[in-house]
């Protein structure tokens, strides 16, 4: 029985020692570095190649080290009898709504734009929006999704949230369903989406959803690179019917170079750092999942492999 680490753009070596100090007895190796491929039984792992996992015949657990699992159903056949797990952590809620509301306030009292007067010694005041008048929309109403909308509605927003489920949120106006999904999106003045990857929700934020904001909206990306059609965000963008975007996710990371985002001036971007899964808090959940493993128990975090999440 041994521990596989399989990290893609991503440094192994910090897991390996906080989890070998956690698991003094566990064989701990680092891809591609196997001394014994049948032995290998519980991976840890991160945006691996492509059908990597089928070097491996016996694994009984998929460990993602993030919140999501799409990174794996996407790109490997998952071994017959084999589970997958994630991260679940407060941490990275928190994290992500920290984020979010930065560049919420940060729209709302048009600080870039003074940025840029100030680089062109430009004095212009203009029209700020306030909190109380402001509707955020939160596509996605998970563990991370829920928590974030429930702060933004504390602070005062009009919150609307959409999932594959109702969700009781207080202050959140939670609608469910395909067929409610334009109704949710209407007159918005910011979408944010945190949806999961699914084959439901591929592409879901295309020309149709984008036109269902309101005038001068702002699109924040911090879910899947996948779920957006960029050339109808490019579109709209151009035709001022969306006053800008904020985009930490991508259909390929790193964004290409000579993709159109970089040089667009109403698109902000970041490297996929909304929410970073931090080494110590989510290696004590993979040791008790291990330990839990090893015993036969339930374990941690489990993911339907039918629902993708």
């Amino acid at each position: 029985m041994s521990i596989l680490i399989i990290f893609n753009n991503k440094d192994p070596e910090p897991w390996k020692k906080v989890l070998t100090s956690k698991l003094p007895n566990a064989i701990i190796e680092l891809y591609p570095t196997v001394e014994d491929i049948a032995a290998v039984d519980f991976v840890v792992c991160w945006k691996p190649e492509k059908n990597i996992l089928m070097q491996f015949p016996n694994i009984k657990v998929i460990q993602s080290v993030g919140a999501s699992i799409d990174h794996v159903t996407n790109s490997q056949v998952i071994p017959k009898n084999s589970k997958i797990t994630r991260i679940v952590d407060t941490k990275l809620s928190r994290d992500m709504w920290e984020f979010l509301l930065t560049i919420v306030l940060t729209q709302l009292k048009n600080t870039k734009t003074y940025l840029q007067q100030q680089e062109q010694r430009i004095w212009n005041q203009k029209e700020y929006k306030s909190i109380d008048n402001t509707t955020i929309t939160i596509l996605g109403l998970g563990t991370i999704g829920g928590y974030v909308a429930e702060k933004f509605a504390a602070l005062g927003f009009i919150v609307k949230g959409w999932s594959n489920s109702r969700k009781e949120i207080s202050g959140v106006e939670s609608f469910n369903r395909r067929e409610s999904f334009d109704s949710c999106l209407s007159q918005s003045d910011f979408l944010i989406n945190l949806l999961p990857l699914t084959d439901e929700t591929r592409d879901i934020i295309d020309r149709n959803a984008l036109n269902k904001l309101a005038n001068d909206a702002f699109f924040i990306n911090v879910g899947r690179g996948e779920h957006l059609i960029e050339t109808d965000l490019i579109e709209l963008l151009d035709t001022d019917k969306l006053a800008g975007a904020f985009l930490d996710v991508f259909r390929k990371e790193p964004l290409p170079k000579e993709h159109p985002f970089w040089q667009h001036s109403k698109i902000q971007i970041t490297p996929h750092v909304a929410s970073l899964t931090n080494v110590e808090s989510a290696a004590n959940q993979i040791a008790e999942n291990y330990k839990r493993f090893l015993n036969h128990q339930e374990l941690l975090n489990l993911v339907s492999l039918n629902k993708g999440y």
